[in-house]
């Protein structure tokens, strides 16, 4: 009898006139395991703040500041370097990720994949450009709290070149990233499906209007 009941309280749940036997693709996606999803959020609040540090950099005359914000934007470089290798490493041993939706083409799955791994990729060379830039400066330099002597000579040809790839990167990285989040909301604010809430769970699953049919959530 308790079952019945809970089976019936879950029918009350739904929208009108759907049918609990036949709910649509979306509803029944799995998330992101909670590492997955630690891992992406880490990331993008530690991308964040490479990106203000760099533009605060930029526009700030005070010496000071400039030094104070050279050195949290090393810092957090070399954190996101270590924190893109652990999530590779989760993701190629204990990761778990949603299947993508039966009636996504392959080429459209290609492509999902192959922005995923550019920005995996950027976010392991970016850090790693900008390190060599410090280094073939030739000069002491302050990481984390630690003072670093330096560690090889200067190279006045090789490091302009890196800071200058290490400029042009930051702007693919940012295009990436802009990219990814406006196809994020869009299909969580206009499609309406639930690719948002798989990463975000606290954000919840969208709500489709009444008499709106659901679509197939493309992505992981």
């Amino acid at each position: 009898m308790a079952s019945l009941a809970a089976q019936h309280i879950a029918k009350m749940d739904l929208p009108l006139g759907s049918n609990p036997d036949h709910l649509p693709a979306i509803s029944k996606r799995t998330a992101f395991d909670n590492v997955t999803i630690a891992f992406h959020w880490v990331t993008v609040v530690l991308v964040l703040g490479l990106f203000t540090t760099a533009i605060w950099h930029g526009q700030s005359h005070d010496d000071m500041l400039k030094v104070f914000l050279l050195r949290i934007h090393r810092s957090l470089g070399v954190t996101v370097w270590t924190t893109t290798v652990l999530r590779l490493v989760w993701r190629a041993t204990n990761a778990k990720f949603p299947p993508f939706p039966d009636d996504m083409t392959q080429l459209h799955r290609a492509l999902v994949q192959i922005s995923e791994y550019c920005l995996y990729a950027l976010l392991i060379i970016q850090p790693t450009i900008g390190f060599a830039a410090v280094l073939t400066r030739g000069r002491s330099f302050t990481l984390f709290w630690w003072h670093v002597p330096p560690l090889i000579p200067h190279f006045p040809a090789v490091q302009p070149a890196l800071l200058t790839l290490h400029r042009i990167d930051a702007w693919i990285l940012a295009l990436l990233i802009t990219a990814h989040a406006v196809n994020v909301l869009v299909r969580h604010f206009i499609i309406r499906d639930n690719m948002l809430a798989r990463m975000a769970p606290v954000v919840g699953p969208c709500q489709l209007s009444p008499g709106r049919d659901s679509r197939p959530s493309f992505g992981r």
